[in-house]
């Protein structure tokens, strides 16, 4: 049997998990005082994903930059080939909030979108 210990990052409570694991598979989960301690336990072990920040460049805008993510969590391992995506992008003002700037960045299926608002000069 495996046993992995974790900080649940589901809630401000910060609680210290235990995931005791068989085989790849989840037996138990304990330490988390919400249920969102389980949940994100076992998606933490089985299948990691995270949410991208950064910012790219923008032309004619009253930012140089402006700050984006991915709209949904996508898988752990392609983080670094979404940053990689996004190196030689530059878009053009005007951006609003949710603007899509790369769509199904690396075949994962998720956007990346804009999180600020820039303006023309």
């Amino acid at each position: 049997m495996e046993t992995k210990h974790l900080t649940c990052i589901g809630c401000p409570m910060g609680c210290q998990l235990t995931v005791k694991m068989k085989n790849k598979e989840v037996i138990e989960v304990t330490g988390n005082t919400c249920k969102k301690g389980d949940i994100y336990a076992r998606k933490e072990v089985t299948n990691p994903t995270r949410i991208v920040t950064t910012s790219v460049p923008v032309n004619g805008g009253d930012l140089p930059m402006v700050s984006c993510k991915t709209k949904e969590d996508i898988p752990k391992d392609k983080i670094y080939d979404v940053i990689k995506s996004l190196e030689n992008v530059c878009i053009d003002a005007p951006v609003s909030i949710g603007d899509i700037i790369i769509s199904n960045v690396c075949d994962t299926g998720v956007d990346i979108v804009a999180t600020k608002n820039v303006c023309v000069k």
